[in-house]
């Protein structure tokens, strides 16, 4: 199993993670927060090459603010917004990794 194999695989984790811990509650995941935050992070070393960055970063930064506005509405219910909540814990160190990554190239060059 090579490294991009284990980022998609553990990409898949943290967003089933993030949507059946945000639809039932944390089911007593001690530091469910910190353990999003790790996968995030590992996705965001894995799984995001230079020539996706600029894709990537698009799509994460237009996530995260729906996901935050999702989070003031509250007709949707406490579940989307847990989900909401879990997936933006999940995706914001990933951005941040790929964007770090995309400065410190553009320095490189």
């Amino acid at each position: 199993m090579n490294m991009s194999q284990i980022g998609r695989y553990l990409f898949l984790a943290g967003v089933l993670l993030s949507v059946v811990t945000g639809l039932a509650g944390n089911l007593g995941i001690p530091n469910l927060g910190l353990i999003l935050v790790v996968l995030g992070a590992i996705v965001g070393f894995l799984n995001v090459s230079g020539a996706e960055s600029r894709t990537f970063l698009i799509a994460g930064i237009a996530f995260l603010a729906t996901a935050g506005a999702l989070n003031g509405i509250p007709a949707l219910g406490d579940s989307i917004a847990g989900i909401a909540a879990n997936l933006s814990a999940f995706a914001s160190p990933a951005v941040l990794i790929v964007a770090l990554k995309s400065l410190m190239s553009t320095v490189g060059d």
